[in-house]
């Protein structure tokens, strides 16, 4: 019951947030093109949805026995993690006031999916589908990535390692807990895929800054957001985090080149999208 309910307060957020989005960023004229050019689109995108539909189907449904596998091999690194940062996240939980508990729980369970959809939705309504298409592979390349860590490597958040630090959202808000477990494991915290999904959708909105200058704004705000989230609730250790930064921009930059090759461009590292450069190039500035 309390995942139904969960499940349905997060969608219902995440459509309300891509509407006011959309409301913000898109002219009407660009609805009209997409929907005179619907199976068009479709038909050219159809392909990139299909690989990272696998990928995603192949993460859920091998997510026990990888998860068997982990166990077995035993590699647990949680040690190393902190003997790197110590009392790192411990300290941001005194830091930040405990009234905005409830701010970086929403944070973390709706700014999250809202990123991941609304980009999806405002790369499928440019004219050309470049963006939306290396933000799938971006997407699949993640996921990918993501299991193979979660595999080879156990590792716990700073809450179940830590007696000073709290799981801050499971206390105030104990019904996320059933959903997150239906996605992941207590062990999967090394790299944190929170922080590298929002670091690619970041990334693109960098990169269309010019044709959504609202999204880019509005999207470096949420994702910086829930990058704090994941260590202020003592899911992520600081050294989680930025292995998802790296993570992310890897992902990015392997599906410019990807989609470039399977577009027939295997000479160029990626095509300027909308009068855009690269990120590769803005990654580098």
């Amino acid at each position: 019951m309390a995942l139904g309910y969960v499940t349905f307060i997060t969608a219902a957020i995440v459509c309300i947030g891509i509407g006011v989005t959309c409301t913000l960023c898109v002219s009407p004229s660009a609805f009209r093109r997409t929907a005179a050019d619907l199976k068009n689109r479709i038909r050219t995108v159809a392909p990139y949805v299909g690989v990272t539909v696998l990928v995603l189907l192949f993460k859920r449904f091998t997510h026990e026995p990888r998860l068997e596998l982990s166990y077995a091999l035993d590699w647990d690194i949680t040690e190393e993690i902190y003997a790197v940062e110590g009392l790192f996240v411990a300290h941001l939980q005194t830091i930040v006031p405990d009234a905005l508990i409830g701010f970086f729980s929403a944070m973390y369970m709706f700014g999250f999916p809202y990123l991941l959809v609304t980009a999806l939705v405002l790369y499928f309504l440019l004219p050309t589908q470049r963006h939306f298409k290396e933000l799938l592979i971006a997407y699949a390349l993640n996921a990918a990535a993501g299991s193979l860590f979660y595999t080879l490597f156990i590792a716990y958040g700073p809450r179940n390692h830590l007696s000073a630090v709290s799981g801050l959202m499971y206390e105030f808000y104990p019904q996320t807990q059933e959903l997150t477990a239906e996605v992941s494991a207590n062990t999967n915290v090394f790299p944190s895929l929170h922080t590298s999904l929002v670091v690619i959708v970041a990334l693109f909105a960098w990169r269309s800054r010019r044709v959504y200058p609202r999204w880019f704004s509005i999207s470096s705000v949420v994702a910086t957001l829930v990058v704090i989230s994941t260590m202020y609730l003592g899911i992520h250790w600081l050294v989680d985090v930025l292995a998802g930064v790296v993570l992310g921009i890897w992902c990015v930059l392997t599906a410019e080149r990807l989609v470039a090759r399977a577009e027939g461009e295997a000479d160029r590292v990626s095509t300027p999208d909308d009068g855009e450069e690269s990120i590769a190039s803005d990654i580098s500035d």
